[in-house]
C-alpha cells in the first residue's frame, strides 16, 4: 500500500485505511519535521531525538491548552491549569505531588494484589470456553477495575464508566460524532464532582477524599480540579492498559516463537511489558502549543503554533530500536516513549505497567496456545491505536 506524508492525520480513520508504520517510516526518511496543512495547521515531529527533546522542553513548550490534537484544533482544553496533564509550572508540579500521593506504596499493595487475583481469575474463566471477544470478557474488565480499586468507585457505577471512557477519546464507529465524545466527557467529569462532593463531606482513606481534602500548594482543589484530576486518572488507567491488553495477545497470537520464548522463560515478562508498551503505543501522539520562537531540527516554528509529537513514529526510529519492525519480547534496552517523557511523564505509569504484568503472568501460567479466531475492529483515532474487539480462542 502506498503511503504519502500528505495523509490526513486529524481524520480518526487514516491509520485504519493506511499502513502506519510504513507512512512513518517515510515521514521519517523524507521530512522528519513537517508542517501539516489545514487552519490550523500543526507541525509533525516524528524522531526519537526530536520528540524526546520537545517533550523535555516545557518552557518553549506548553500544555496548558491541551496534549491532544483534536481538543486543540478545537479551541483549546477547557481543563487547561485544573487538569495535572493539562497545567505547566509552577501549578503542575504542585498538582503532581499530590496526585503522586495516589500512587505510593500503600496504596498500590492492595491495589496490585487484586490486580493479580482479577487477571487470573479472568483468563481462568475464558481459556478452554471456544471463541470469545477478548477485549470484551477480559481487557475491559483489568483497567477500569484496577483504577476504580484505586478510587474506591462503587462496584455498580463501573460499567457506566467504562462506557463513558469508551467514547471519550475514541469510537468503535466511522460514524461516530464530536459530540459523542464530549458528552461522554462531560458524564465522567459530572460523576466525579458528585463523588467529590460526598467524599469531602464525609472522607475515608480512598484516594478520591484524599484529592479532595488535601491542599495543593497554598489552596485545597475546587470541586472541579478534583474532578478532572479522577477524570484524569480514569482516562490513563483505563484506554490505554486496555488497548495495550488487546495489542499484547494478538501480537502473540501472531507470533508463536516469542509466545513460547515468553512461557518458557526465554524473555522475561518484564522486558515483554515494555516491548508490549512499545508495539502498541496505545497513544500516538501528545501535542503542545509553542509558547516562544523555536527551532526542531532546522523547522523554524512560531509562538502559538501547534507542535505534534509522534510517540507511535518515535517508537519505531531505525536509529534508536534495531530491527523495531521486530516483535522482541526479551527487547533491551527499551527505550519507547509511550508513558511520555520528561515533567509530563505519566503519573499512571507503574500501573500501567502492573496490569500487563499481570495479564502477562496469568497467560503463561494457564494458556498454551492463542488463536485469533475472525477480523479484529480497529478503533477509529487519530489519538489512541489498536483494537475494540478481539475474536480469540485460548488453549
Amino acid at each position: 500500500m502506498t503511503t504519502r506524508p500528505e495523509l490526513d492525520l486529524t481524520d480518526g480513520g487514516t491509520f485504519v485505511r493506511h499502513d502506519a508504520r510504513e507512512f512513518w517510516r517515510e515521514v521519517r526518511a523524507s521530512r522528519p519535521v513537517y508542517r501539516h496543512d489545514g487552519d490550523p495547521g500543526f507541525w509533525v515531529v516524528a524522531r526519537h531525538a526530536d520528540v524526546l527533546s520537545c517533550y523535555a522542553d516545557v518552557r518553549s513548550l506548553s500544555s496548558a491548552r491541551g496534549t491532544v490534537l483534536d481538543v486543540l484544533l478545537g479551541g483549546g482544553d477547557s481543563a487547561g491549569g485544573k487538569m495535572l496533564a493539562v497545567t505547566d509550572r509552577p501549578r503542575h508540579r504542585e498538582l503532581r505531588n499530590l496526585m503522586l500521593r495516589a500512587f505510593s506504596p500503600r496504596v498500590l499493595r492492595a491495589v496490585e494484589q487484586s490486580l493479580r487475583v482479577r487477571a487470573s481469575r479472568l483468563i481462568g474463566n475464558v481459556t478452554r470456553q471456544g471463541e470469545f471477544d477478548f477485549a470484551a470478557e477480559v481487557a475491559e474488565h483489568i483497567p477500569m477495575n484496577t483504577i476504580c480499586d484505586l478510587l474506591s468507585v462503587p462496584e455498580a457505577d463501573r460499567e457506566k464508566l467504562l462506557r463513558w471512557n469508551k467514547s471519550a477519546l475514541s469510537s468503535d464507529d466511522a460514524e461516530a460524532r464530536p459530540l459523542d465524545a464530549l458528552e461522554a466527557r462531560n458524564e465522567i467529569v459530572g460523576y466525579f464532582m458528585d463523588l467529590a462532593r460526598h467524599r469531602r463531606e464525609d472522607p475515608g482513606g480512598d484516594v478520591v477524599s484524599m484529592i479532595a481534602t488535601a491542599r495543593a500548594g497554598d489552596r485545597p482543589l475546587t470541586l472541579e480540579e478534583v474532578a478532572l484530576n479522577c477524570y484524569s486518572l480514569v482516562l490513563g488507567g483505563d484506554e490505554s492498559s486496555r488497548v495495550s491488553a488487546v495489542c499484547a495477545v494478538k501480537t502473540l497470537a501472531e507470533h508463536p516463537a516469542e509466545w513460547r520464548a515468553l512461557r518458557d522463560g526465554s524473555a522475561g515478562i518484564d522486558t515483554a511489558v515494555e516491548e508490549v508498551l512499545r508495539w502498541a503505543t496505545p497513544a500516538m501522539h501528545f501535542a503542545r502549543t509553542a509558547t516562544r520562537d523555536l527551532e526542531i531540527r532546522g523547522s523554524r516554528v512560531r509562538a502559538g503554533d501547534i507542535v505534534t509529537l509522534w510517540n507511535t513514529s518515535a517508537n519505531d526510529d531505525e536509529e534508536v530500536f534495531a530491527e523495531p519492525r521486530r516483535f522482541d519480547p526479551a527487547r533491551s534496552p527499551n527505550r519507547h516513549v509511550s508513558f511520555g517523557h520528561g515533567p509530563h511523564f505519566c503519573v499512571g505509569a507503574f500501573l500501567g505497567r502492573a496490569e500487563l504484568r499481570a495479564l502477562l503472568a496469568a497467560l503463561t501460567e494457564t494458556v498454551r496456545e492463542i488463536e485469533v479466531c475472525g477480523t479484529p475492529a480497529p478503533i477509529y483515532s487519530n489519538f489512541l491505536n489498536g483494537y475494540g474487539s478481539l475474536p480469540v480462542a485460548f488453549r
